[in-house]
């Protein structure tokens, strides 16, 4: 018999596997009056006996690679016998792999239900909005640690914005945004060349270019004087963590200041790519007879 969840107004059919994906606490809507109920949760032993409704909240999430293949093994038995399992999981490719259905339950509502693939897609674009917009208006800290330079000029500020034009700690892969930079030159200097340089959290050159590479003439600048530069660009990068370092420099690259990862800032998507660069490929297939 189906077993019935009367606060998400939903029931799972006998003999299925139901995983549950939201925000941590998605569990406390999964109260149901059906026959004998199993719940296990991640500090509990993981012994899956037979039960009308069997829920897992988040009980695989520490165990290892063989502890999570047998017990996919018995859920599935269970799911054999008529059991209801209900699998409360942040790891997205166990519900793919193990459920048939996927419920996202979002501020104890359930927001939506259908095959794994359809739901984990709608709750990442969820995820993806929601982490892009805790970055709108947030100006990314600026750290001086690593500086250096002769001290002919100053960088004054960085500025990370977004396609709002708002400051953004936090970009949406294939948006358009903007790197904003002041320097402050304490001598004079004849040509500065100003540039940035992107790179992932452990250090590998994604992206860089500078005013010189651009064709961009600055100089000469006299001692007190204040130059901004943008650069405008889209963000066609994989979603990661990433620095941004910045320097004003002469053309021969002696350094007037030199910020070294000064900004660390994030890329969010609604789907995952592998590397660094999305270079968002269109797929197609053509068939051929021998």
């Amino acid at each position: 018999m189906a077993v019935r969840f009367p606060e998400l107004d939903a029931e799972a059919p006998a003999g299925a596997v139901i995983g549950v994906i939201g925000a941590d606490g998605a569990a406390k809507a999964l109260k149901s009056d059906c026959g004998s109920i199993l719940r296990i949760g991640p500090s509990d032993v993981l012994e899956l006996e037979r039960a009308d409704l069997v829920l897992l909240e988040h009980a695989l999430a520490t165990r290892d690679a063989w502890t999570r293949a047998r017990a996919a093994a018995r859920i599935e038995e269970l799911r054999r016998g008529g059991t209801t399992v209900v699998l409360v999981s942040h790891d997205e490719e166990l519900l793919r792999v193990l459920c048939d259905e996927v419920w996202w339950v979002h501020e104890g509502r359930l927001a939506g239900r259908g095959e794994p693939e359809e739901i984990l897609t709608r709750y990442r674009r969820h995820v993806a909005a929601c982490l892009r917009a805790s970055g709108e208006g947030v100006a990314a800290a600026v750290h001086t640690a690593m500086r250096r330079g002769d001290g002919r000029a100053e960088i004054l500020s960085i500025e990370m914005l977004g396609e709002s034009g708002q400051p953004a700690s936090v970009w949406r892969s294939g948006e358009a945004v903007e790197v904003r930079v002041a320097v402050r030159f304490r001598e004079a200097v004849e040509d500065p060349v100003i540039g940035m340089l992107i790179r992932t959290r452990v250090g590998l050159n994604v992206y860089g270019t500078n005013t010189e590479l651009e064709k961009l003439q600055l100089g000469p600048c006299a001692a007190g004087q204040v130059v901004r530069v943008s650069f405008a660009f889209r963000c066609e990068l994989c979603a990661q963590e990433y620095t941004l370092t910045v320097a004003s420099h002469d053309p021969d690259g002696v350094w007037h200041d030199w910020l070294e990862d000064a900004v660390a800032f994030s890329v969010v998507d609604s789907r995952y790519t592998a590397g660094v660069a999305n270079l968002r490929a269109r797929v197609t297939c053509i068939l051929t007879m021998i």
